[in-house]
């Protein structure tokens, strides 16, 4: 089977020490190499070569790179532009943890961000997590929302990996175990087809404290990816997922390409790739674009 060892670096630093310590280690592993195809010089470049076991590759490449900024990923040559983008939001698509800076504002933002990443980290149940933050931030006023959301920002490359994969007929959904008025308002902004989160429940322009079922947490992620493939009659392989918490391990296992963006310890390990030195610009050259196919060029 062909297969393509993928290597990403910031802008201009992709230089020809990483690609032949790269380059080595797959020869060690008794792999026949092609010189590599540039997918933007100095930043992304494809090495093409014969099929070994990802896992085999995977760590020999992360040992011969420890110390280089350069992000990989390791896969068949064939399929490698998925049909169906499903990405969460916080700390992923955006910079920020939306309930964290909701909560600040609430002057309750330490206390609630230590559960969030709690939550993150694996340590705690989503569920619980979830219930436990609105419990504590029972009361908070709903203007808060608008202020929150004028300090959010997307994260480097998001738009463009989002729009790019739409342009090439990509269905995209943002997940998120957030909240709906972030995710409506991320997904225009990302450019995303669809959005889905939990949904916060007001009485009186107040935050009840109480969740609004069903809870939206990480078998539903994994679910809504399974069902917007199963409606497009899109193979699970011809999906991509990208988060970097816990919540997202479940999707993150059961997609054709399944991605850690900054990802915590628990979601790193069970990866396909990692985004950890480069924006998310990185997550396009994984499946092989090339930078003058991305959105707006």
């Amino acid at each position: 089977m062909e297969t393509v060892l993928t290597l990403i670096a910031p802008e201009g630093s992709l230089d020809d020490v990483f690609i032949a310590a790269a380059t080595e280690a797959l020869n060690r592993l008794g792999a026949k190499t092609s010189p590599p195809d540039w997918l933007s010089p100095g930043e992304a470049c494809d090495i093409p070569c014969q099929g070994l076991a990802s896992e085999d590759v995977t760590q020999a490449v992360r040992d011969a790179l420890t110390h280089a900024p350069v992000d990989h990923c390791y896969g068949p040559s064939e399929g490698r532009r998925k049909k169906i983008l499903v990405a969460d939001m916080d700390s992923t698509i955006i910079a920020s943890e939306t309930l964290d800076e909701l909560a600040a504002l609430a002057g309750k933002g330490e206390e609630i961000a230590a559960i969030t990443t709690r939550s993150m980290l694996g340590k705690i149940d989503f569920h619980d997590a979830l219930r436990e933050r609105l419990a504590i931030l029972k009361g908070m006023p709903e203007t808060l929302i608008e202020e929150t959301l004028t300090g959010v920002t997307l994260t480097p490359g998001a738009e463009t990996l989002v729009r790019t994969m739409a342009a090439q007929g990509a269905h995209t959904a943002l997940v998120s175990g957030g909240f709906t008025p972030f995710t409506e308002a991320v997904a225009e902004r990302a450019g995303f087809h669809e959005n889905f989160a939990n949904r916060f429940d007001f009485k009186d322009g107040r935050l009840s404290g109480h969740t609004v079922p069903p809870i939206l947490g990480p078998e539903a992620k994994l679910e809504t990816l399974k069902r917007l493939a199963g409606e497009r009659n899109i193979p699970i392989t011809e999906t991509l997922a990208i988060g970097d918490g816990a919540n997202d391990v479940p999707m993150i296992q059961a997609a054709g390409l399944g991605i850690a963006h900054r990802g915590k310890p628990v979601t790193r390990e069970p990866a396909d790739a990692r985004i950890d030195h480069t924006d998310l610009t990185a997550a396009l050259f994984m499946q092989g674009y090339r930078r003058e196919d991305f959105a707006g060029g």
